[in-house]
């Protein structure tokens, strides 16, 4: 795996949790 498609991987990881964290949190409130 070249350092682009680990970086974009890794990206694509934090924007998905980031979105799930934003999901609870509009979930809880």
């Amino acid at each position: 795996m070249s350092a682009v498609g680990f970086f974009t991987t890794t990206g694509v990881i934090l924007v998905l949790f980031i979105l799930l964290v934003i999901v609870l949190r509009a979930l809880i409130i």
